[in-house]
């Protein structure tokens, strides 16, 4: 899995590409703690480069969505692959999360 983050003015984009399971949730999972820990708490992440998205990589996501909306900022996700939209929709998480079919709209939703 490979993770590159981009910063605007109000909103910080993480890109995801490849596979997102238990081996590699941590490394996702820390990306994002790093940023909380920056107080950047708007966060977009693009999941169009995502081949697989495991348990542990809904956890994370998870995770990530709560510590966003407990700091005042808000979790949104772009273009996700179909594979992360299908795990998303059969954990029933496609209720939590927004999800804008590009990056550009993601962004502009702050």
């Amino acid at each position: 899995m490979e993770t590159t983050t981009h910063e605007y003015k109000r909103v910080t984009v993480v890109t995801v590409k490849g596979r997102v399971d238990s081996a590699t949730s941590g490394e996702l999972e820390a990306t994002l703690k790093r940023l909380a820990e920056k107080a950047q708490t708007n966060l977009v992440l693009d999941l169009g480069g995502v081949e697989f998205l495991s348990s542990s990589g809904l956890r994370v996501l998870v995770t990530a969505l709560k510590a966003s909306r407990h700091a005042g900022g808000e979790l949104v996700l772009a273009r996700p692959a179909e594979q992360a939209a299908d795990a998303i929709s059969i954990a029933g998480l496609d209720a939590l999360f927004k999800t804008y079919p590009d990056r550009e709209a993601a962004v502009a939703s702050f």
